[in-house]
């Protein structure tokens, strides 16, 4: 968890100096997702598929709030898992650059699971960051996002990982 604390701090510093242009009015995120799930209690974790979907409205240079809705899946001997998760929170993003936008963000919602007459809503949190790679003006690639997704199931904690990439739409 340290290490993607730093992460999400460099991220962060890194988008601060972007006052030389302009950033988009809002931002729409689409794409695949992975998610690494650890119930802990000596349960084996497990990798889930999914989709991933943000929509991002930027206050101003450097700071965003974002809604950030994914779900996750997986069958265990016949037995249909879904995970989804409702998160929101401010995303701080370096638009200076023309190629590249580095962001970080802190997201808290809830996590809903599912699976074999089981259901369950819990509280849930990502903090990470990625990149987004220019293609065309109002296009680009995010090629990597990065989550400490942490979701607290019962009255223990689990230490999830999520990564995230697809295509996002840029609106002026």
């Amino acid at each position: 968890m340290r290490k993607l604390l730093t992460v999400a701090a460099v991220l962060a510093m890194l988008a601060l100096p972007a006052l030389a242009q302009d950033a988009p009015k809002a931002e729409l995120f689409g794409g695949y997702q992975y998610t690494r799930i650890n119930p802990g209690s000596g349960i084996p974790g497990q990798n889930l598929n999914g989709w991933n979907a943000a929509l991002t409205g930027n206050l101003g240079q450097t700071l965003g709030i974002t809604a950030d809705i994914s779900g996750a899946y997986k069958t265990v001997a016949g037995i249909s898992n879904h995970d989804h998760f409702f998160l929101f929170g401010p995303t701080l993003a370096s638009h200076s650059n023309e190629s590249f936008t580095p962001f970080a963000h802190a997201l808290f919602g809830v996590a809903h699971a599912s699976g074999g007459g089981f259901s369950d809503n819990a509280f849930a949190m990502a903090l990470g960051g990625g990149i987004d790679v220019k293609v065309a003006d109002h296009v680009a690639v995010r090629v990597g996002q990065f989550d400490y997704l942490m979701t607290r199931f019962g009255s223990a904690t689990q230490n999830n990982f999520r990564y995230s990439a697809g295509i996002v739409f840029r609106f002026e």
